[in-house]
């Protein structure tokens, strides 16, 4: 068995566990440990407090300082409403593209790197490679952000990290934050017909979308000159706003969802501390006039820092040595490689499939992608082993 053969095995397994972020991904992660484990690694699992989702971290190598990361989240998209024309869940072949939820977001770089396990352990390592694979990155990242803090408190200091999301193996050194919010009205109900009795959760909740795409324009100009970023500046996104339930009734609940994007720590505070500030001197005041009840909160949905471009970034050295690749790119999605970078590593995004292949109904992943990915992986290999 070749082993392209091997890892299109492992990854015909992966995509036959339907690890949707709202599901549990244990048993992914326990089949995923055993290969390891056969192959020679030390694993542990983190669970969760629900003890239905998990962290995998594994190392093949010696226990020392200055590893390098191979990273990939276990979770996928939903296929609710999504018209397929295969099992989701079940490999396809059509072509020479591999055809199922998750071949290229991400599950095809996991594949690889497992089907890698044994020849590394056939190496004389001289610095560890770790293997690490999380849950739910689809919702915020919630797995990695948990995981940090762990791998913090039992030492392990890699020095690397390559996050495997599809980039059609080109390298990525740079990408934005992502903060999701959702801001919850709580006005007074009354009849339609005498609105000034009533607290409109809805008409207030406009007002601050208004304002938030206000400052929406005013970050436009806070863009960095040398931003290689598009588009250049912190982006903020109204996904959805809910409330009401007829015509002739003022409503008392309306929520806002929303997002932003930054470029720069700075505009997220900035956004913050203006929003705060019309909330308290506007918005609050004019509706506790009417409801002394009357509230505005703001729930975190998710907020994962962005991988800022560096000078010097071994990770981008290493992985441009592998692949040939002489440039580094910087996109607008969000990964975990800010969190990494966060803990001092060099890091970088590179795996195998396209972006553009990603959350849709018939995602796949040209076999030649996964085949130039273990190219790489191999070297890395063998980089170690010298």
């Amino acid at each position: 068995m070749t082993l392209l053969t091997r890892t299109e095995a492992i990854l015909a397994d992966l995509i036959a566990f339907p690890t949707v972020s709202i599901d549990p991904n244990v048993e992914m992660m326990a089949y995923m440990a055993t290969l390891l484990e056969d192959a020679g690694a030390r694993v542990e699992l983190f669970h969760d407090a629900t003890g239905k989702k998990a962290n995998l971290f594994g190392t093949i190598g010696p226990d020392c300082e200055g590893g390098i990361v191979l990273s990939g989240h276990s979770d996928v998209v939903p296929v609710t409403d999504q018209d397929w024309s295969t099992d989701p869940f079940a490999l396809s072949e059509r072509g020479d593209f591999l055809m199922g939820r998750g071949t290229c977001d991400m599950k095809g770089f996991i594949a690889a790197t497992i089907a890698m396990a044994k020849p590394y352990a056939a190496h004389t390592l001289r610095r560890p490679i770790h293997f690490c694979f999380t849950h739910d990155e689809e919702t915020g990242c919630v797995g990695a952000k948990s995981l940090v803090p762990e791998l913090q408190k039992r030492g392990y200091k890699p020095s690397i990290a390559i996050i495997g999301e599809p980039t059609e193996m080109r390298i990525i050194e740079g990408h934005k934050g992502c903060c999701e919010y959702t801001t919850r009205f709580t006005g007074l109900e009354g009849h339609g017909s005498n609105p000034d009795r009533g607290v409109n959760a809805v008409a207030y909740a406009v007002k601050y979308a208004t304002r938030l795409m206000e400052l929406a324009e005013e970050l436009k100009t806070r863009a960095p000159r040398d931003s290689r970023f598009d588009p250049a500046w912190t982006t903020v996104n109204i996904g959805r706003l809910h409330g009401g339930h007829a015509h002739n009734v003022i409503p008392g609940k309306a929520e806002l969802e929303w997002e932003m994007r930054p470029v720069q720590y700075g505009d997220g505070e900035f956004l913050r501390e203006m929003l705060e500030s019309y909330i308290e001197t506007d918005l609050l005041p004019a509706m506790r006039a009417v409801s002394p009840r009357a509230d505005i909160t703001t729930q975190i949905i998710g907020e994962v820092v962005g991988l800022e471009p560096m000078e010097v970034n071994m990770a981008r050295t290493l992985i441009a040595a592998l692949t040939g690749c002489e440039t580094a790119d910087v996109v607008p999605f969000n990964t975990e490689a800010g969190l990494f970078q966060q803990l001092g590593m060099s890091a970088v995004v590179c795996g195998p499939g396209s972006i553009a292949q990603a959350h849709k109904p018939d995602e796949y992943l040209a076999r030649a992608q996964l085949a130039d990915c273990l190219t790489m992986l191999d070297g890395l290999g063998q980089s170690c082993a010298e």
